[in-house]
């Protein structure tokens, strides 16, 4: 059983920047793979970014490609989500989850057994 905690949200100018943080608590096991996720106003979740805990595979979905970095801290069961130059239309309520799923299904599919309560990003002047 995992419990995942996200923090690092907040208020920034478009063109600006933020580090997403999510704490993983439990084992994590070779076979999982942990993500990002977004709740945009008024659409449905999306993915954002997924890493796997075994060797730190990496996908990103195309709408943040060159502008996010997902990276993982093994020591720290950290899974950080570093984002740049953020645009008005990435406002929304990020999540971290995780599940022994390939990295596509996790971060296509949004299959995953665990996740966090979310940190809110907004992106505004």
């Amino acid at each position: 059983h995992l419990q995942l905690v996200e923090s690092g949200g907040g208020l920034v100018q478009p063109g600006g920047s933020l580090k997403l943080s999510c704490v993983v608590s439990g084992a994590l096991s070779g076979d999982d793979v942990i993500g990002w996720f977004r709740q945009l106003p008024e659409k449905n979740r999306e993915g954002v970014a997924c890493i796997t805990y075994s060797d730190g595979s990496s996908e990103y979905l195309d709408y943040v490609k060159g502008r996010f970095t997902v990276s993982l801290d093994n020591a720290k069961s950290t899974v950080y989500l570093q984002m740049n130059n953020l645009k008005p239309e990435d406002t929304g309520l990020y999540y971290c989850a995780a599940g022994p799923y390939t990295i596509q299904d996790l971060c296509y599919k949004r299959s995953y057994d665990y996740w966090g309560q979310g940190t809110q990003v907004t992106v505004s002047s």
